[in-house]
């Protein structure tokens, strides 16, 4: 399983591997964490309709994580593997230009 992983996103020890999984755990405890510290802070509670402190949770969560795991990253040396990461998720989002990919050319039955 791990080694389907390292191959997926190109990564060569098991040493990065675990640092890249261990930012995403605490990248997701973290973001949960403030996400519930916000809604609090907001003053949403029991009496609150229900449906707002989940828009705003969920809001956190989406976006906030996005931030948050670039921040994490730094801490964990994996920033370089993150910002790529989050770039192909802001291009999916449509939020940034996907990068063109290079393009390749046949040149096995090319004449000079």
């Amino acid at each position: 399983m791990f080694g389907k992983l390292k191959q997926k996103w190109k990564v060569q020890s098991n040493t990065q591997l675990s640092l890249i999984l261990c930012t995403f755990a605490v990248t997701g405890t973290l973001t949960a964490f403030i996400s519930r510290k916000i809604t609090a802070w907001v003053g949403f509670g029991e009496d609150t309709w229900w449906l707002w402190p989940i828009l705003l949770r969920t809001a956190v969560l989406i976006f906030g994580y996005q931030f948050i795991i670039l921040a994490v990253s730094l801490f964990f040396g994996q920033f370089r593997f993150f910002w790529n990461y989050e770039k192909k998720i802001l291009a999916w989002m449509g939020i940034i230009r996907r990068e063109p990919k290079p393009k390749v050319t046949d040149t096995a039955g090319a004449m000079p």
